[in-house]
């Protein structure tokens, strides 16, 4: 069981529901609240997970989520343009229209990152 925080700035210049879509078409079961700034709630990785394998980007992705853990939870921030499409990629830096920043909570966040982005060591290609 994990809750996830999503939240993102709606700038006037941009579509609050285009905003809000990004966000569900990584985290579909997300309920959105806010105008000029979104938050959002979701409990389910899958759809989030499914993209990376898509991707092919698991392996970055799980660099990244396991230096982002702090405790029993992990945070990063993904693009918002690219989220528009469904697709994922972390943010580094600041962009002009903003990023989702996502918190992850879970009681095995450790467990939970095998989950979205399993290793794959030893494995045969």
């Amino acid at each position: 069981m994990c809750d996830i925080q999503l939240a993102a700035d709606v700038f006037p210049t941009e579509d609050r529901a285009k905003v809000a879509a990004a966000i569900t078409r990584l985290f579909p079961d997300a309920t959105i609240e806010g105008e000029g700034h979104i938050i959002g709630r979701s409990s389910s990785v899958d759809t989030f997970s499914e993209q990376l394998a898509k991707q092919k980007i698991r392996a970055a992705a799980r660099k990244l989520l396991l230096r982002s853990v702090n405790e029993s939870e992990v945070c990063f921030r993904l693009n918002k343009q690219v989220a528009t499409v469904g697709k994922v990629s972390f943010s580094q830096e600041n962009h002009p229209l903003g990023d989702i920043h996502i918190v992850i909570r879970s009681d095995d966040i450790h467990g939970l990152i095998d989950t979205i982005a399993p290793s794959f060591k030893g494995a045969s290609l």
